[in-house]
């Protein structure tokens, strides 16, 4: 995908700019021996080409993607976007059984989702925190406390396709679907994340996740692009790690039995 690479390589600009601007500002205190940086003067210009590379990751225009032609429930809710990504993986599972996983699979399940959350949300860890996709109940379907705290089923297809939905621009979010698609008030973003499942017979299912954000005016989109820079990174270690914990369950947990005439 054309706009997911941009913003890729956008991201990486800004994190090794901030690397490069780290480095040179240590190295104005004391020069690592390591990095050979002869004075200060060319540890301060370090600092200054990291700051600017950062700030061109940052500004990197954002192309519109589309949907060319509707294949699934998710082109129908966000089909122009300027952010998106998507990722995929392999379940040696019939779709059935991943759509049971996808739906219990808990935040606990999902590696380093409390992790990067936490750096998007810092909370002290004996403060009373109110349940979000940020901060999840560890036995509680993530799924159920994403509907819970804001998110809502867009489209949803058993077996086949979730489709999700938030405005991350807007508070309260949207409560139906028909409401999602109705507003395009200026400063408002659509976000949608979907769960595809496509059979492949007995080789087991292809699950991929899509996330589209489409930004309704030139103020929303400079506003989160600049938040969708600096968490891209932590945001594709979450799709990964959560289709990675609907495999894991999907293959380890045995399928319930089927229930007999006299139940």
């Amino acid at each position: 995908m054309r706009v997911a690479a941009v913003h890729a390589i956008a991201s990486s600009l800004v994190y090794v700019g901030l690397v490069v601007a780290l480095l040179g500002a240590v190295s104005i205190v004391k020069p690592p021996s390591f990095l050979r940086i002869p004075n200060r003067a060319v540890a301060a210009g370090l600092v200054a080409f990291g700051v600017a590379l950062g700030i061109v990751g940052i500004l990197l225009p954002c192309p519109v993607g589309r949907s060319a032609r509707p294949a699934t429930r998710i082109d129908e809710f966000v089909p122009a976007f300027q952010f998106a990504e998507l990722h995929e993986t392999h379940v040696h599972a019939p779709p059935a059984q991943v759509w049971v996983a996808l739906r219990a699979v808990t935040a606990s399940e999902i590696r380093l989702f409390r992790a990067l959350t936490w750096i998007r949300s810092p909370r002290w860890p004996w403060s009373r925190t109110r349940e979000s996709i940020l901060a999840p109940s560890s036995s509680k379907p993530i799924l159920d406390v994403a509907l819970a705290g804001g998110f809502v089923v867009l489209a949803e297809e058993p077996g086949r396709e979730l489709v999700v939905g938030f405005l991350p621009c807007r508070t309260p979010s949207a409560r139906t679907s028909q409401e999602f698609l109705s507003l395009e008030r200026p400063g408002d973003c659509r976000a949608a994340l979907n769960f595809l499942l496509e059979d492949r017979g007995p080789a087991g299912t292809r699950l991929t996740t899509e996330t589209r954000v489409f930004a309704t005016d030139e103020p929303a989109l400079r506003g989160f692009r600049r938040y969708w820079r600096l968490i891209y990174p932590g945001s594709a270690i979450i799709r990964h790690s959560w289709l990675a914990a609907i495999k894991r369950r999907a293959e380890t947990v045995p399928p319930p039995a089927p229930r007999g005439r006299d139940g």
